[in-house]
């Protein structure tokens, strides 16, 4: 490998960390520090904190998964696209094997002060979700994609649990606003994987990987992406109807128009290859849902 400029190395960190995903961490962030501004408190400070822990955490997942999918042979198999694929920044050779280690974890580390803090400051009713937000982070790739736990981790990971816990740290307990914010967080990023896991199927079985695609096939797969999705909105529509969201909070359904491609195709045709345009409107729909929901909870607030 030739020696790598500062800025080629730079841009090469930003590749196996996924920067262009990490716009997920702001859009939970937020929904939980809307869960805990109708719960009736917020802290900015803790607000930030939170993000800096999940952030460092998404980072370290991120390239944590690129470093494993480079030892396994996966990385070299894929084709790429927008939102799955991989980077194929470690099989190019624009940065090295173990500079992608060391940058899972270094902020896994940063991510593990920051939980650590907000144990000492919170209580163990954090311990919970710091646990399993632990296990996502230094057991995805090497265990829980072996053994069709992936996208249910990540659901929870990188969705549910990072909700319920920035409500927990800014208000000091959860809350039933926190908790029913969660479940359609949870679900969106559970099909945030699960749809991006089939243009990658061959890739990842010859890497030993067993995702519920391998598990199930693709069309019982495609099935349970429409199941989840329909969720979202049900669970949203749920939270209101028992009095925990206001109305405004409604207005995250809005976005689930975005699940008409993606769902139509893995309702009809899970068995061809999966289009960028249902990609694209699948991470839209997830960032959007989250964002328009947490909006919808903070207007009674403000107005």
């Amino acid at each position: 490998m030739e020696t790598l400029s500062a800025t080629d190395r730079v841009q090469g960190y930003l590749q196996v960390a996924r920067a262009p995903f990490l716009a997920l961490p702001v859009t939970l962030i937020l929904l939980g520090s809307a869960a805990a501004v109708v719960a009736g408190g917020f802290d900015p400070v803790a607000a930030i904190l939170a993000f800096v822990g999940l952030l460092s955490l998404h980072v370290s997942i991120n390239a944590r998964n690129e470093y494993r999918d480079y030892q396994s042979g996966v990385d070299h198999e894929t084709d790429p696209t927008p939102f799955s694929g991989g980077s194929k920044t470690l099989p190019e050779g624009e940065l090295e094997p173990v500079a992608a280690k060391r940058l899972a974890t270094v902020t896994a580390g940063i991510g593990a002060v920051i939980g650590g803090y907000f144990i000492v400051e919170v209580g163990l009713l954090l311990v919970p979700i710091t646990i399993v937000g632990a296990i996502s982070v230094l057991f995805y790739t090497s265990h829980l994609t072996r053994y069709g736990l992936g996208e249910l981790f990540a659901g929870l990971g990188l969705g549910g649990l990072p909700v319920l816990g920035t409500g927990l740290v800014q208000v000091g307990s959860i809350t039933p606003e926190m908790v029913v914010a969660s479940v359609p967080a949870t679900l969106l990023t559970f099909n945030l994987l699960l749809l991006n896991e089939f243009p990658d199927v061959a890739a990842d079985r010859r890497g030993d990987r067993q995702n519920l695609i391998h598990r199930l096939g693709r069309s019982a797969a495609g099935w349970i992406y429409v199941i989840a999705g329909l969720g979202v909105p049900l669970a949203i529509v749920a939270g209101w109807a028992a009095g925990i969201f206001p109305a405004w909070g409604l207005l995250g359904i809005l976005p689930s128009l975005l699940l008409a491609r993606p769902a139509r195709w893995a309702i009809t045709e899970p068995d061809t290859d999966l289009p960028v345009g249902a990609q694209r409107d699948n991470v839209l729909w997830i960032l959007a849902t989250n964002t328009v929901l947490a909006l919808g909870l903070i207007v009674p607030s403000v107005l």
